[in-house]
């Protein structure tokens, strides 16, 4: 991905841009689903989001880039070197890993090192994808056409936050805390509601009808593909201007206020739409207030809720026989009803 398209030159698909800076603002969030027609730039998007994030600290050596700063979290190895005394920290990019559809099931969780039990004939671990993503981001394109049985184990690891493979003689448990990245044409296939109540976010992409912002994209593309270096340095300052925006954004999450006056209005939203569960009010306020933190604004207030209601219910309504309407167009409708006043 260190060829990716710039970030900041993403002509239009704001939402989608946005739910990328929340995600990457509280990666507790849960995830991101991008849905849409083929060609809109969901795959280009999502690539461009590693040349954005701000490296991050970790444990010098550990193969899972282990957080120093947190310690119920950390592998065995980190916490044997913690034991023995102060262990090294370094500073690395935070990884956006990309796991093709074709993965095998080793390939994902790890398995046996075959190179070292054959050369030396000692049984090692060599980590999988799961590993690589640890902190970081993992993207699966085309998510509904991923093999049930890779779901399954995505959903095992991402509810635990643990990857736990025991096979060939191995027994091995290490921290696989990732935010789960999915994109795909929903026309191609259905995604397993389990997997979907796993993403936190889910947008909505679609194929460009302005002709000026039509000619606008293909304008870039063709730029940045006849000339990438050239192309990078021209969007450099505006990318290192988002960077520092993230930055400052991350800073002052912990500190952004919820007035209870607005958990009652995203909960009475969410009970108006019928939402299963809680999560939707959870995932409603935190999303909130990530995009109060990155706006700098110093409380959660409505208008927040109206901008990412959409991102963060869409996916998680239940179907209604009686009205063919959409989903986001039934979110609007609700934000317009139960939010007009607040």
């Amino acid at each position: 991905m260190a060829n990716a398209y710039p970030f900041s030159a993403i002509v239009a698909q704001d939402e989608m841009k946005l739910a990328i800076l929340i995600t990457v603002i509280d990666p507790s969030l849960g995830g991101l689903l991008v849905l849409g027609d083929r060609g809109t730039g969901k795959s280009t998007a999502v690539r461009a989001l590693a040349a954005l994030l701000p490296p991050m600290k970790a444990l010098s050596g550990c193969r899972y880039a282990c957080d120093p700063d947190d310690p119920r979290h950390q592998c065995d190895e980190c916490s044997a070197r913690r034991a023995s005394g102060r262990p090294r920290v370094a500073r690395v990019a935070v990884p956006v890993v990309d796991l093709p559809l074709g993965a095998t099931e080793d390939r994902v969780v790890g398995a046996l090192d075959l190179e070292r039990a054959l050369a030396q004939g000692v049984k090692a671990f060599e980590p999988g994808l799961l590993a690589r993503a640890h902190r970081g981001f993992l993207y699966i394109d085309e998510v509904n056409l991923l093999d049930d049985h890779l779901v399954d184990l995505l959903i095992d690891v991402a509810a635990s936050g643990e990857n736990v493979v025991e096979r060939e003689g191995l027994s091995v448990r290490h921290p696989a805390r990732f935010v789960l990245v999915g994109s795909g044409n929903p026309e191609e296939g259905e995604l397993r509601p389990q997997l979907l109540d796993r993403f936190g976010l889910a947008v909505e992409v679609t194929t460009p009808t302005d002709l000026d912002t039509r000619v606008e994209v293909v304008k870039r593309r063709d730029a940045f593909e006849r000339d990438p270096q050239a192309f990078h340095d021209h969007w450099r300052r505006e990318d290192e201007a988002l960077r520092r925006r993230i930055q400052r954004g991350r800073e002052r999450l912990a500190g952004v206020d919820v007035p209870d006056a607005v958990r009652q209005s995203a909960s009475r939203l969410c009970m108006a739409l019928g939402a299963d569960g809680l999560r939707g009010d959870l995932t409603l306020i935190r999303a909130a207030r990530a995009l109060a933190a990155l706006e700098g604004d110093a409380a959660v207030a409505c208008q927040h809720l109206r901008r990412m209601a959409p991102a963060a219910l869409r996916h998680r309504l239940r179907r209604n026989p009686l009205d063919d309407s959409g989903s986001t167009a039934r979110v609007q409708r609700a934000v317009d009803e139960q939010l007009a006043v607040a």
